[in-house]
């Protein structure tokens, strides 16, 4: 799945594919499902149709870790143009950065990549 999405009024293109969760662990030296289950437990998403920044509660910051966004954000955009350079550099190309603005449009790419069966 594909998407593109503007952060600082740039166009970045963002897929979600088979192979992301491997690109994430290679980069990041972290499990990209586990980072997903913890983001969801922080934001408690299940069944919530927005997913929004103020939605976290103040008792569970000390469990939120923001690096984990912009990882999966540079993962997905990294998934899609695989010259786009190292994280870092990446987001100094940005003079913005509105994770609470991307976060609704990365929901559903985070949600492709979740392994899930088909009922036959």
């Amino acid at each position: 799945m594909e998407k593109t999405v503007y952060i600082d009024e740039k166009p970045i293109r963002l897929r979600s594919t088979a192979a992301m969760p491997k690109r994430y662990k290679a980069q990041f030296k972290r499990d990209y499902f586990a980072d997903l289950m913890k983001l969801a437990k922080v934001f408690n998403i299940r069944g919530k149709r927005k997913v929004d920044l103020s939605d976290i509660p103040f008792e569970k910051l000390d469990h939120f870790d923001m690096d984990v966004l912009y990882d999966i954000v540079w993962t997905m955009a990294k998934s899609a143009d695989r010259s786009i350079p190292d994280p870092i550099e990446w987001l100094d190309g940005f003079e913005t950065f509105p994770l609470k603005e991307i976060l609704p449009e990365i929901r559903e790419l985070m949600q492709n990549s979740m392994p899930q069966s088909k009922k036959k």
